[in-house]
């Protein structure tokens, strides 16, 4: 009888620290923060949006469902303060809205409607920055592409939802990182860098947890320099690696995109990516 009370109570404690909030989060914060793991990142751009508006809370939840380390969504805020998903300088291609976004109140922005990148009118509307962050909440990273100049509310949603640990801050505007870090100095940035001397600056000015680098000048000193710092080399496969994985040459395409050892990869396809790393051994 004590042994099945003792074998029961492991079980239960097992059962309880399983599923503690935040461990699957956790696992994934300390792959991002380990530079020189063997582990390739898989960001999702605008959101696991295959199938979903970009953006959007739908592809927010098909990324968890997927298992994926990070969704990337891009912040703008209202006239009236609230922080919300949308890439365009207008709301015309993505909504059935016309106009500037951020010149909208957010009970304005709440009377439209998402559109999928065919046209096609869904019943989803405009999600703010707090719905997704509480969502997302213990279970992805999110990668914050900062497209507003108002940074304050963007600051006091990650702190209200105690999602700071779990939230990327990424631009080529440097002051603006430098305002993130103003309002909360442990918070993790990814500079945009340009050139290998970009890059060298941006190591030196903000210690920062990933460095976004463009192919063009991607080699194995850049990627030394940013992994002898203890950052993350970050890529994209949007354009011609994402055409090479829809016609079928993920092979060819990862081969590519990791040939000088870039450890974060950002894709319209990561469902893709995601079982071709792990199929090769590149993601646990």
């Amino acid at each position: 009888m004590k042994t099945s009370f003792s074998l029961l109570s492991l079980l239960i404690l097992f059962v309880a620290v399983s599923c503690k909030p935040g461990n699957k989060v956790d696992q994934i914060v300390k792959e991002v923060r380990d530079a020189h793991s063997n582990t390739v990142i898989v960001a999702a751009h605008r959101a696991a949006h295959n199938g979903h508006p970009e953006n959007s809370l739908s592809a927010a939840q098909h990324a968890i469902d997927l298992g994926l380390d990070i969704i990337e969504v891009d912040l703008k805020v209202s006239s009236d303060g609230v922080p919300f998903l949308m890439h365009d300088r207008t709301i015309d291609r993505t909504t059935t809205g016309t106009g500037d976004p951020e010149s909208f109140t957010w009970a304005e922005l709440q009377q439209f409607h998402l559109k999928m990148r065919d046209g096609t009118v869904t019943d989803e509307k405009i999600p703010a920055f707090e719905d997704i962050l509480n969502l997302v909440h213990g279970k992805v990273m999110v990668d914050i592409d900062i497209k507003t100049s108002r940074l304050k509310p963007i600051a006091d949603v990650v702190a209200k939802t105690d999602c700071q640990k779990q939230v990327i801050y990424f631009d080529d505007d440097y002051e603006s990182l430098k305002q993130v870090l103003s309002y909360d100095p442990n918070a993790m940035v990814m500079p945009r860098a340009y050139s290998y001397e970009m890059a060298d600056s941006a190591l030196q000015i903000f210690k920062p947890v990933a460095i976004h680098i463009d192919s063009k000048f991607y080699s194995p000193e850049l990627t030394k320099l940013i992994r002898d710092h203890d950052a993350r080399v970050w890529i994209n496969a949007l354009g011609d690696g994402d055409a090479l994985i829809v016609d079928g040459k993920t092979d060819v395409a990862i081969k590519e995109l990791t040939k000088y050892q870039a450890n974060m990869i950002q894709t319209d396809q990561p469902k893709k990516v995601l079982e071709y790393l792990k199929s090769n051994g590149l993601h646990q």
